[in-house]
């Protein structure tokens, strides 16, 4: 999975080079004889604990998967039943589209062999049209370009606000130049003065957005991946590392749905593995299924791990790995309070969780490609709007716009896609009662479109606040919680811990300074790895040291 020229998520916290480490040659790290077997936990079969749980059982140790809901957690693929999974026509209830410099995650994507196409974001070069309406006022556009001036005029002010009020284009050089050294001073001259600053706080007191209506522009409209207003109460933080390591562009989709990649992952079998026979994968060490959902977390008297499972049988393990969401530690899981310090409970139960609904259309065929005969414009477009349902996307089935078979095959409709309140508008509502809504508003935008004589079969909707496994889409910080962001990151390297707070490891995209991101799920997980390895007496080799033997040279700064 290709990007920009030496653009990576090489997050300016902790600028690991992730990518490099998976595919060096030395591998992962080496554990003592007597650890080889060992048997470890590993809470939560999504993304982040299928690459513990993979990366653990290579280097030869046994790892002992638990999962409440479906293997994949938020990369969750919902199929239609009307129509074979194999025509692509499919809906990504969690991660649906990952930018080119995720090169951690895109490291299992070409070890799988998975198939990737160019999601069609607005106004993305593979993007048929765009259009725009806000106010009532719609605004068709099949490049840039064909935006009137007010929007390349928005876009301008946010480039100046990034560059004069955060230093973005030094520290995209950095970052682009694996120049660790200056991508730690650029950002820890920023981490101070912009963790208190909220994403609107630092867009109204910039000099070049001193027009309320550009805020509000921007706002609905954003650039790249569609409107930022829902994350303008979070910390600027958040945003800037997403803009500094190109996470809000070139991206790519999993043809035959996400939930592909962690479930290749489950049955994959590695060519290098240590401690176990040729051919064995997750899938065979477990039997065919993970254990079920973990129901208690406690310190038994002989020191080690007791993990209970919602059937009532415990086991024991040195060490084990929760890579569920923060807040299920006290509300989902009983989880003695001695496993943590009182400091870093204090920042799992701060996580501030983002909500995020979706509902899909299964429909006949890419009815989009067509142009209407009198205006030579699509029928419809990639839509971004005010009204209740913000963003819709077109999503063709094959392998894509540029697969000919698939402008006569099933494709899908994303009819809405929001975050936070907007999400929230729709939770208390049935399903038939949100499409019904979401075609008015269609209707509205595309009087002439008879969308609703497309749709086939029954719609697919999920509202991620809504589901007790997850408890909200993903983390995202407020103003002042970089100090709780650094304790979660951070907690893999114990050695300085006592007695009673090691062996369990966090990761999880919530645990990185990535959230919502694929790349934040592997880079933790790495991190646990590294971990696990330490606790349990292992070491890297020399020529590929782990996060933990650079914490030294990378670490987070930290806060007074």
């Amino acid at each position: 999975m290709s990007g920009s020229p030496g653009m990576a998520m090489l997050v300016p916290d902790f600028p690991f080079p992730y990518a490099e480490h998976l595919a060096a040659p030395a591998g992962l790290g080496e554990l003592p004889p007597h650890a080889q077997g060992t048997e470890v936990a590993v809470i939560g079969a999504g993304m982040a604990g299928l690459v513990t749980a993979y990366e653990l059982m290579r280097l030869g140790l046994r790892p002992v998967l638990h999962e409440a809901g479906e293997i994949g957690g938020r990369l969750r693929t919902a199929t239609f039943p009307q129509v074979d999974r194999s025509t692509g026509a499919v809906a990504d209830l969690g991660g649906m589209r990952f930018p080119a410099s995720g090169r951690a995650f895109g490291h299992y994507l070409d070890l799988l062999d998975v198939a990737t196409a160019p999601f069609p974001n607005p106004l993305a070069p593979q993007t048929p049209s765009t259009v725009i309406e806000l106010g009532g006022r719609a605004v068709y556009a099949e490049r840039p370009e064909d935006l009137p001036p007010v929007f390349a005029e928005v876009s301008h002010h946010w480039a100046t606000a990034l560059a004069e009020g955060a230093d973005l284009p030094a520290l995209r050089v950095a970052v682009a130049a694996r120049a660790t050294r200056q991508i730690k001073q650029i950002w820890n001259r920023l981490v101070p003065r912009l963790d208190e600053e909220s994403f609107y706080g630092f867009v109204a007191r910039s000099p070049a957005f001193g027009d309320f209506s550009h805020r509000e522009l921007f706002g609905q409209v954003g650039f790249g991946t569609g409107g930022w207003d829902t994350d303008f109460p979070n910390s600027m933080l958040e945003i800037l590392r997403v803009v500094a390591t190109d996470a809000d562009d070139q991206h790519v989709r999993i043809l035959g749905g996400a939930q592909q990649v962690p479930l290749a992952l489950w049955r994959h079998t590695p060519e290098t593995l240590t401690g176990h026979p040729v051919g064995t994968s997750l899938e065979s060490l477990h039997d065919g299924a993970p254990r079920p959902a973990v129901r208690a977390l406690r310190r038994l008297d002989d020191g080690r791990l007791g993990v209970l499972d919602r059937w009532g049988t415990e086991r024991a393990y040195p060490a084990v790995v929760s890579t569920v969401q923060s807040w299920l530690l006290s509300a989902g899981i009983d989880t003695d309070e001695s496993l943590f310090s009182h400091d870093l409970w204090m920042a799992l139960e701060r996580s501030h969780y983002m909500q995020s609904s979706k509902t899909f259309v299964l429909v006949d065929r890419p009815f989009w490609r067509d142009r209407d005969p009198v205006t030579g414009r699509h029928v419809m477009s990639t839509t971004l709007t005010d009204r209740l349902t913000r963003g819709t996307y077109l999503l063709d089935g094959g392998r894509g716009l540029d697969d000919p078979a698939a402008a006569h095959t099933p494709a899908v409709v994303c009819l809405s896609y929001t975050w936070n309140d907007d999400a929230l508008k729709w939770l208390a509502l049935p399903t038939d009662e949100r499409v019904r809504l979401m075609l008015h508003s269609m209707s509205k935008i595309y009087p002439d479109l008879d969308l609703a004589a497309h749709i086939r079969g029954e719609p697919v909707t999920i509202s991620w606040e809504n589901e007790p496994h997850f408890m909200g889409a993903f983390r995202g910080n407020l103003p002042g919680h970089y100090r709780y962001q650094r304790r979660l990151f951070t907690h893999f390297v114990q050695d300085a811990f006592p007695a009673e707070h090691r062996g369990v490891f966090l990761a999880g995209d919530d645990i990185s300074f990535t959230p919502g991101w694929a790349e934040g799920a592997v880079q933790t997980a790495i991190n646990a790895v590294w971990g696990v390895v330490r606790h349990l007496g292992g070491t890297c080799a020399p020529t590929n040291p782990g996060p933990g033997d650079r914490f030294g040279e990378l670490a987070p700064i930290r806060l007074p």
